[in-house]
């Protein structure tokens, strides 16, 4: 099994940073504020003003180091890839089915199916640790609908449609989800993000498509072409395909916790004069912390049958999808929790 190594999250404006021996240094100005070992670290994550020497990034890109950069509020901007690894074969072969309606539907429609269900459980487990609540009730009853046609579905268009009803269906009753003051939702907001639960989300899912992204890389898989996610410049369609297996069980759950927990509180987060919100520097410093920790809880992979770290779970899936892509197993097992 993979290690789970490090991640850095470089938030400190104006940092920088560079190699020193087989250790990567932090600085700001003339003051150090870490060094770590190279071999520990599996990823490097900059937020805004964050500058890295071209002879780490060449480092970073010659290790399989993932070395990304974002703005302070979370959006992708560029990343530093090295040459490509995997088999060639696997690519071809990924390119294919993508070309294929037949053998991507078969794909995009479990995808899609277990977004649904793990939303469902979501629901579920907050009417079983809080007692009966109608809304809820009805939303598990319709996500259940959902997920029979999800798992019928006939073509992309139609697995993507019945994933946008079962969205709007999950995100109708958040908020009921919700107990922390000062928190409302009132629906997904993305671009940009008008309220403190949905700058979360988005940061979350940013951070989860970049674990996708790379793991998929591992494997020799292109990010870029996907099953259930059309191609677009830029947009690494198939760590988007992934993303929708770990949004409820991973992201929003880890969202509802900070808020539930009352880890983060309302005055964490600034309003731009253009509407969006994001979180004070504070703030991400605490979130990104408590996403460590999460990325190190062990859950039980439901398919491998073995305790994983939830850190690994993107890399566990990619491996089980190009198992698939090769012809070594007839179907492709989605990410699903009780």
């Amino acid at each position: 099994m993979k290690k789970l190594l490090n991640t850095l999250y470089i938030t400190r404006q104006k940092s920088y940073l560079h190699k020193e021996r087989e250790t990567i240094v932090i600085k700001q100005g003339d003051d150090k504020l870490g060094q770590f070992p190279a071999i520990s670290i599996g990823n490097i994550l900059c937020f805004g003003q964050v500058s890295v020497s071209p002879f780490l990034m060449g480092y970073c890109g010659e290790q399989g180091i993932g070395l990304a950069f974002y703005t302070a509020y979370g959006k992708f901007l560029a990343r530093v890839q090295g040459r490509q690894a995997g088999n060639v074969l696997l690519r071809r072969a990924q390119y294919r089915w993508a070309d294929d309606e037949e053998k991507s539907v078969s794909i995009a429609r479990l995808m899609v199916a277990a977004k649904i269900a793990n939303g469902r459980s979501v629901l579920m487990r907050e009417i079983r640790n809080h007692g009966e609540n109608a809304l809820l009730s009805e939303a598990v009853s319709k996500l259940a609908v959902s997920l029979r046609r999800a798992q019928h579905a006939q073509s992309v268009s139609e697995a993507m449609g019945i994933e946008g009803d079962a969205a709007s269906t999950y995100f109708g009753i958040f908020n009921e989800l919700l107990r922390g003051s000062g928190f409302v939702f009132g629906g997904r907001v993305r671009r940009p993000p008008t309220d403190p639960v949905n700058a979360l989300l988005s940061y979350i899912y940013t951070l989860i498509t970049h674990e996708c992204s790379y793991a998929l890389q591992g494997v020799g898989l292109d990010p870029y072409v996907g099953y259930l996610h059309q191609d677009r410049p830029g947009r690494v369609s198939l760590a988007l395909d992934l993303l929708e297996e770990f949004r409820a069980p991973w992201a929003d759950r880890f969202v509802l916790t900070l808020i539930n927990r009352k880890q983060l509180q309302s005055n964490d987060f600034i309003t731009e004069a253009s509407g969006a919100v994001r979180l004070t520097d504070d703030a991400r410093k605490i979130l990104l912390t408590a996403w460590q920790e999460r990325k190190q809880t062990e859950v039980m992979h439901p398919y491998l049958e073995e305790k994983v770290p939830i850190g690994l779970l993107p890399h566990c899936q990619v491996m089980l999808l190009a198992r698939h892509i090769r012809g070594d197993t007839e179907y492709y097992p989605p990410y699903l929790v009780k």
